[in-house]
């Protein structure tokens, strides 16, 4: 049985919206896109390719999946991160497109289909598609939460969790945290069951 892990590159106040460039995601009016870049270094991006390298299968939501398609088919197999996609199968979760245009991709309808890649796939990922994500972790489905939480805070613009999102969960802590050099920190969480509450602080 496969896995289906999340990576997403956050803020400290939790905005995941346009982290790779000022036109990546403009909706809503954000004007902070191109945040991440500040903070690159090569640690960093070492760990990141890293992973892109070992995944076998790659899921995304609608929006995520129309940015991805619309720069990744353009860069050379000369680019690591762009021989990868592009060559890997893909998946997106749409109850609205018929086909995709990018080669190797398979449009799912819905959630369930989702679930499903894991009798095929051992290490699927999400990147970004923070409603995706949302929703396969509401219905048990999403494994693994691999974060890069930037030194930075934005004050506006798509969160992870918006308030009154997300649903009672404990995570445990699945790898050592990794910090690099400009300041951005690896954090590796895994579901743990349900949180544990109305026990005081410093309680016998």
């Amino acid at each position: 049985m496969g896995t289906i892990s999340l990576d997403l590159f956050m803020t400290l106040d939790g905005v995941y919206q346009g982290p790779g460039s000022a036109e990546e995601d403009p909706s809503g009016g954000f004007e902070y896109g191109g945040w991440q870049a500040d903070f690159a270094d090569a640690e960093s991006g070492s760990a990141i390719l890293e992973g892109i390298r070992a995944m076998d299968a790659l899921l995304l939501g609608r929006r995520t999946y129309d940015i991805f398609a619309s720069y990744w088919p353009e860069r050379g197999s000369s680019n690591p991160i762009a021989e990868k996609f592009n060559s890997m199968d893909k998946f997106v979760v749409s109850g609205t497109m018929d086909d995709a245009g990018w080669d190797g991709t398979t449009v799912l309808a819905d959630t369930a289909g989702a679930a499903a890649l894991k009798e095929r796939y051992g290490d699927i990922h999400i990147v970004g598609s923070g409603s995706l994500a949302r929703s396969l972790l509401e219905a048990g489905i999403l494994d693994r939460l691999n974060l890069f939480v930037y030194p930075v805070t934005l004050g506006k613009g798509k969160r992870f969790f918006p308030e009154g999102s997300g649903i009672p969960a404990a995570f445990r802590l699945a790898a050592s945290p990794q910090g690099f050099p400009q300041g951005t920190v690896r954090l590796v969480y895994e579901r743990a069951g349900d949180p544990v509450t109305g026990i005081n602080a410093g309680a016998d």
